[in-house]
């Protein structure tokens, strides 16, 4: 009988701000870091691996938040928390004073991913399997069971999410034989930072389409001129025939992002994401009616399915960007997913952090696999930083993910990288600190 022994928590933080590496214009200075929970058993070659992600400051909040959220999880069986996937998170969940903080958004939530993510991990690896494969070889019933529709019914009832599920059942293998050979398509947005130089930003756009990238992402909301002349050297290296897409990361009113927008269309963006608060729904669908063709895009920030919910009911946007570290992990990703589906919405979900690209290409696979059955109008994110810092790092060739082959949900990172870059005390932070100290001892 293998049981679950501890639960740690790390605070992990790369300082990418270093190199303006995932600056935009509301996050200029962001070091890339993860709530790294591991689930230790008292076996000693079986743990489970999940995090959510911040960008620096307050992650240390996080990592109080998971440790309390995991606590029940001590002392459990294994075979009892991987046997039932939907009963565990509905336990986790039913903590009424943690969820008092939320309910179901802010830090707890954010904890609420990390841990269940670490759920899923484990529960992969005692299967053999990717999670991708182990949600896929799931049946439509047992994936209900596992989904969170709770709030959802007049949107998605449970006989609908298992009559969408069994529709693509039969075909569900020839799917993956087809991702086998081609992987599923990604964009970039490495090349589209808001504080690179411009010699930079046309250097990355060359060598996006040079790996075979057919979609490329840019920051903008900075400032309007800066944005027209970056726009101009992306779609001049790009091309008329690829895809640039646009994102504003929040920082618009309403009537902004449609001035803004109405600006840039010159260049022919495909969407333009989180162009206002991500908790304004009647925004979003303001500024999709003004804007169109161009599609609305969000979700990064969607705080639960709910929200999720009436942005597909107020048709607000065209593209549903969820993250796999903000929702509280497959379970809640499931009946998001399930709405999507149902209001014909394609998922390209978040990849633009620390760790989220490893995760996400497990959804997107399984999505094509099990849920939507189709690739129209569906790209996911990739940023090509810091994977090294993970054991089975996700491998992008010719603009698209390969299939995973280990098992587990790719989130365990290398001891030496937890030893360097855990914060307060892993030697890059304890150096950094020792440097600054002798500098103002001087």
């Amino acid at each position: 009988m293998t049981t679950i022994t501890a639960a740690e928590v790390v605070d992990v933080r790369f300082p990418t701000s270093l190199t303006a590496d995932g600056s935009d214009a509301m996050n200029k200075d962001g070091d890339y870091s993860a709530a790294y929970v591991i689930l230790r058993t008292d076996d000693p070659e079986l743990s489970g691996f999940g995090f959510t992600f911040t960008i620096g400051r307050g992650n240390d909040i996080c990592v109080l938040a998971a440790e309390q959220r995991a606590l029940p999880l001590i002392g459990l069986r294994v075979e009892d928390v991987v046997g039932d996937l939907g009963g565990i998170y509905r336990s986790l969940k039913s903590d009424s004073q943690l969820r008092w903080l939320g309910p179901e958004k802010g830090v707890e939530h954010l904890a609420m991913a990390a841990v269940m993510n670490a759920v899923w991990d484990l529960a992969a690896r005692v299967a053999g399997k990717p999670l991708w494969r182990l949600l896929a070889d799931m049946t439509p019933e047992e994936l209900v069971d596992v989904a969170d529709l709770q709030y959802l019914s007049d949107a998605l009832t449970r006989s609908e999410a298992i009559a969408m599920l069994t529709e693509l059942q039969p075909t569900r293998e020839a799917r993956i034989a087809e991702l086998e050979a081609t992987g599923y398509p990604c964009y970039t947005t490495s090349a589209g930072w808001l504080g690179y130089s411009d010699e930079k930003l046309r250097r990355l756009c060359q060598e996006a389409v040079d790996a075979g990238y057919r979609h490329v992402k840019l920051k903008v909301g900075a400032n309007l001129d800066d944005d027209i002349r970056r726009c101009r050297i992306a779609r001049e290296v790009l091309g008329d025939d690829a895809n640039l897409m646009i994102d504003a990361n929040q920082v618009w009113d309403v009537p902004e992002a449609i001035e803004w927008v109405k600006a840039l269309a010159e260049f022919k963006p495909l969407w333009i994401e989180e162009p206002t608060s991500p908790d304004d729904i009647l925004g979003h669908a303001a500024v999709r009616r003004a804007v169109a063709p161009i599609g609305v895009a969000t979700g990064e920030h969607g705080m639960n399915r709910v929200l999720f919910k009436q942005m597909f009911q107020a048709e607000a946007i065209d593209f549903c960007q969820l993250d796999s570290a903000r929702l509280a992990s497959i379970n809640e990703i499931l009946s998001v997913y399930l709405m999507a589906k149902k209001f014909g919405v394609p998922v390209c979900p978040h990849a633009g952090g620390v760790g989220l690209c490893e995760l996400v290409q497990h959804l997107s696979i399984f999505d094509y696999v099990a849920v939507s059955g189709s690739l129209e109008g569906r790209v996911t994110e990739y940023v090509d930083h810091l994977h090294e810092h993970f054991v089975d790092p996700c491998i992008v060739e010719n603009g698209a993910y390969r299939l995973p082959t280990l098992p587990g949900y790719s989130a365990e990172m290398h001891e030496a990288s937890l030893a360097e870059f855990a914060f307060p005390a892993g030697s890059y932070w304890a150096g950094r600190s020792a440097a600054a100290s002798l500098v103002s001892a001087g």
